[in-house]
């Protein structure tokens, strides 16, 4: 019987093949997924920015991109300026050291809000601190939930930006309080799409 040669790829079949590494294509599906968000959130992100290719990501950033380079700053211009910093966390565990030192790195910013994306689990005592010294509003995903921008998906209903009044409306309407909207909103979405 003959045996398979592995190391050619039929020519049909190369444009298919991905050549980089794991960990690029991974920063470019979370990153493209983090520039939406912060678009449908208001954000001025432009164009050219969401519409990057894998290829021109690696490109950019290369193959085994740094942490610091994938770093999003942007501001919404209005009075106050909203401003918004997206950082990348390393593989290391994300412990008390590492707020730290993010505290003592945005601490100079004047944020209004901070994203962080890890890629290892948060200690209960790093994330105990997180709630303590980070005194704007705090938003922490871990690297898979950013793969896919699940707003995408055809049976997610749309997210719509609530005004204040609008949003004491629902809070008094479900009887939660404003940090339980967000465990309860698929539920509160689902009774508002029937």
């Amino acid at each position: 019987m003959e045996e398979m040669e592995t190391d050619v790829i039929p020519e049909c079949l190369i444009s298919f093949v991905d050549s980089g590494t794991v960990e690029s294509h991974r920063y470019f599906l979370a990153r493209r997924t983090l520039l939406e968000m912060l678009r449908d959130r208001g954000f001025p992100i432009p164009d050219d920015d969401l519409a990057i290719s894998l290829p021109a990501f690696r490109a950019r950033f290369g193959d085994n991109p740094k942490l610091e380079d994938l770093r999003i700053s942007t501001t919404i211009p209005s009075n106050p300026p909203k401003k918004l910093l997206v950082i990348f966390c390393g593989i290391e565990p994300f412990k008390l050291s590492t707020v730290r030192e993010i505290y003592s790195w945005v601490s100079k910013e004047h944020l209004t809000g901070l994203i962080l994306v890890l890629q290892s689990k948060m200690t209960s005592k790093a994330r105990e601190l997180t709630e303590e010294i980070f005194k704007f509003r705090l938003e922490i995903f871990q690297i898979t939930e950013l793969l896919v921008n699940i707003t995408k998906h055809i049976l997610k209903p749309r997210h719509v930006l609530l005004a204040a009044e609008e949003k004491e409306k629902l809070i008094a309407k479900y009887n939660v309080e404003d940090i339980q909207l967000q465990e309860r909103k698929w539920e509160i979405m689902r009774q508002m799409s029937q």
